[in-house]
């Protein structure tokens, strides 16, 4: 071992180092929590999860066995170290106890039992313990943290594959949470119900649920992101397109581009692949050459080919070698749906090619089973307007009619105004998310000190990473 290696090695803090160094960040985490209660500034508390957050890895039950004795009296003490597996150690009652830090405590409970795969003790200590905790206290510094606790139950129950009992207590939370004008955790528990829908494929009921409910305005950008996501799924599936286009071009827009966030920008980048392809526009070749995207969007990639092409063998030859990865993306039901764009593209090219076919050579040329439904398909593309054609039935050919000049029709003026909705949009959602400090904290800008200065530096990049690694 070299000189420079052992220096290294010397460096690295011990175990014992570690957890010290844990419950140290833990701590100064929690002495945030006061400023929230005294100036109502719900930043602090946002910034209390995001530290909270970063120490996860490093908690394991002698951390927490500690933080419970030393923070919390019974009942809570007895029944948490009776799930982590820890003892009493400090016996003695303590003072009045912030409900803040108690609520914390229980979330980083659920953080350890998660991470370590305990989900039975998990789903145990959420329904007899923290779903009655919730239900105790209306505290507006209480909201973040309801927020991302109900995260965290209805997580477990998507683990355990218990979709159904869950959903009862999240109504229920939702009205509860509306009343009390509660919008971080309304916020969330929306977007929990939609998945929890999804999740078992009741797009009617979600669709119910959406035209019911309206999402509040003052929610942080991770909820925001998750609930247009949520809306472009449930609106492709009914064969609401275009609005679902929409949605999702909102849900990558606000999304972070960072490796937090690389599962969910997957997956709405394949959304937003078959929502342009069913819309019947071709994603650019270098969309599937993103850092990092190459590999999860190769099978996207090979649909986009075939539908551009017009190839009906390609296709399918597609859906047999990925259909297991389809399946998984739950995006199969969307993909089977692209064989009639195949074959509208193939007719198009055709008919540009050709003045004039034989119904029997379109059939080879899209590979259909017969010239009845090569007949039927064109028929059906020259009444939906993708060609301009005329089939003689008696000679048994198709015969395109003269192509228009493209400006003479309304679809340049179309194609202006969807781009000047979209600039619009993006200016006025960039509008919204400006933040700025609640009134109650503002203060002349020559009276302030550098401490203030630097303490509202803090939350502003705080917020600005408004994205965590629990995000699914």
């Amino acid at each position: 071992m070299t000189q420079e290696e052992q220096i290294v090695v010397d460096n690295e803090p011990t175990p014992e180092e570690l957890e010290k160094l844990t419950i140290s960040k833990i701590e100064a985490a929690f002495q945030l929590v006061s400023k929230t209660v005294k100036t109502f500034d719900q930043r602090y508390v946002f910034k209390t999860l995001r530290d909270l957050v970063s120490v996860r890895k490093q908690l394991n039950a002698d951390v927490l066995s500690y933080l419970i004795n030393t923070y919390l009296n019974n009942p809570y003490r007895e029944y948490l170290l009776e799930f982590i597996g820890g003892k009493i150690t400090n016996s003695e009652e303590k003072g009045e106890i912030l409900p803040e830090i108690n609520f914390l405590i229980h979330l980083l409970v659920q953080f350890y039992l998660l991470d370590s795969n305990q989900l039975a003790k998990l789903d145990e200590l959420n329904t007899q313990y923290i779903l009655k905790l919730i239900k105790n206290y209306n505290r507006r510094s209480l909201d973040l943290i309801n927020a991302k606790i109900w995260f965290y139950i209805a997580r477990t129950k998507e683990l355990i594959n218990d979709l159904i009992s869950i959903r009862p207590e999240l109504l229920l939370a939702l009205r509860t949470s509306t009343i009390k004008h509660d919008d971080e955790t309304s916020g969330s528990l929306i977007t929990l119900i939609l998945r929890n829908y999804i999740l078992v494929h009741d797009y009617s009921q979600a669709s119910n649920f959406i035209e019911k409910i309206e999402l509040p305005k003052n929610v942080s950008n991770s909820i925001e992101t998750r609930y247009y996501f949520y809306l472009a799924k449930i609106n492709s599936i009914q064969l609401n397109y275009s609005d679902s286009h929409e949605f999702v071009i909102t849900a990558i827009r606000k999304a972070p581009q960072t490796q937090n966030a690389i599962g969910f920008l997957q997956a709405a980048y394949k959304l937003n692949v078959l929502i342009e392809l069913l819309t019947g526009d071709i994603p650019e070749l270098s969309f599937f050459q993103k850092p990092g995207f190459e590999k999860v969007l190769k099978p996207y990639q090979e649909l986009t080919k075939a539908v551009k092409l017009g190839d009906l063998k390609i296709f399918n030859e597609t859906l047999i070698n990925y259909r297991d990865s389809l399946i998984k993306d739950d995006n199969y039901s969307l993909v089977t749906r692209l064989r009639s764009n195949v074959i509208k593209t193939g007719i198009r090219i055709i008919s540009l090619s050709y003045t004039r076919i034989s119904l029997k050579d379109i059939c080879i040329k899209l590979h259909l089973d017969n010239e009845s439904s090569a007949e039927y398909i064109v028929s059906k593309a020259i009444r939906d307007g993708v060609i301009d054609a005329q089939i003689n039935h008696e000679k048994g050919y198709v015969e395109s009619n003269e192509i228009k000049n493209v400006y003479s029709t309304n679809q340049p003026q179309d194609q202006f105004n969807q781009r000047i909705n979209f600039v619009n949009s993006l200016h006025n959602d960039s509008v919204k998310a400006m933040r700025y400090p609640p009134s109650v904290n503002r203060t002349e800008n020559s009276g302030r000190s550098k401490e203030i200065e630097d303490d509202e530096a803090e939350l502003i990049n705080a917020l600005q990473e408004d994205f965590d690694e629990d995000f699914f």
